[in-house]
């Protein structure tokens, strides 16, 4: 095996594993530039998931099929996850709760919720499996360009693509709108922010809940595309690594990107190794921990020198210092 072949293994894996971690990477990124620590974002990724299957279930009961079917199940978990956000958003910025403790809460109400009402629906742990999913396509035009198209653009999913492209959207919407100024400065300095008529609480409202529409976006991608069913097993430890990319991407959408692609690579090598040469002696066991032990030696080796927003974590009281 060739260098380009080893290439053209490992690099859409690893754009097609690293998907799911940019977009709720970028959830994670509203709610924390906004102040707001977001440990639930595994739970949100849990209920896309949960929501994508269930949905798509449903309407292929009823008939449906193709795109369509696709892109409301898409939707509708971007609205479920924004929804499921505000039981975070109420304890921690309405009641003013601690909100790592909130965070975790987040995650183990939606693992339990979802695998009662798959048991109420299906009778069993796991939901069947959707026939409408989504699925590898080669880019027109672009899969025939020499060396970069067949390692970029061919057999790809669009969520990828779709997922990099938020990256620099958010991007662009943190650092050049106005609203990327009021939700970045009710995060450093949300007093500051309420003299000058921002309202600091309704800033936070909308940056969780963002964080909720994103991970839930994240979540069904990753339903839709690994997996095709939902079980409490579903989502473990892609939340977290997703955190753990926008802590080592600095709070920056396009760090955080580098930092998601970079975990999708170890992925992408957990499951295409024993095809590698260099990696084929490797026990599959240690192949398969590598994303969580690099996730573990990045924050270890990083976090303490990467400073988040001012205020984060922090509950607001008007009038307080």
């Amino acid at each position: 095996m060739d260098i380009m072949q080893i290439l053209g293994l490992v690099i859409p894996a690893a754009i097609f594993a690293a998907a799911p971690l940019i977009l709720t990477a970028l959830g994670g990124l509203f709610s924390e530039r906004a102040g707001v620590v977001n440990i639930g974002l595994e739970g949100l990724m849990v209920m896309g998931a949960f929501t994508a299957i269930i949905t798509t279930l449903t309407l292929e009961g009823m008939g449906m099929g193709g795109p369509v079917v696709i892109l409301l199940a898409l939707v509708i978990s971007i609205l479920i996850g924004s929804l499921f956000s505000l039981f975070h958003a109420v304890a921690s910025i309405t009641f003013r709760a601690d909100q790592i403790v909130s965070g975790v809460a987040l995650n183990f109400l939606a693992v339990g919720l979802t695998v009662f009402i798959v048991r109420l629906l299906y009778n069993k742990g796991q939901t069947d499996y959707i026939s409408n999913r989504i699925y590898r396509m080669d880019v027109p035009l672009l899969s025939d360009i020499p060396f970069i198209g067949p390692l970029f653009f061919s057999s790809a999913y669009m969520t990828s693509y779709i997922a990099i492209l938020l990256a620099v959207i958010v991007y662009f919407v943190i650092f050049y709108t106005p609203f990327g100024l009021r939700l970045r400065s009710v995060g450093e300095h949300p007093m500051a922010a309420d003299t000058m008529g921002i309202n600091v609480n309704r800033m936070r409202y909308i940056g969780v809940m963002l964080s909720g529409a994103f991970a839930g976006l994240g979540g069904a991608v990753f339903a839709l595309t690994v997996t095709g069913n939902f079980s409490g097993t579903t989502i473990v430890g892609q939340g977290f690594m997703a955190l753990a990319a926008l802590i080592f991407g600095k709070w920056n959408p396009l760090g955080a990107l580098g930092a998601a692609l970079f975990f999708g690579l170890a992925q992408a090598l957990s499951i295409t190794g024993q095809q590698i040469p260099l990696l084929s002696d490797v026990p599959p066991v240690f192949l398969l921990i590598a994303p969580y032990v690099l996730t573990i030696l990045a924050l270890a080796g990083f976090v303490g020198r990467a400073e988040g927003p001012k205020a984060i974590g922090k509950p607001y009281i008007k009038g307080s210092r």
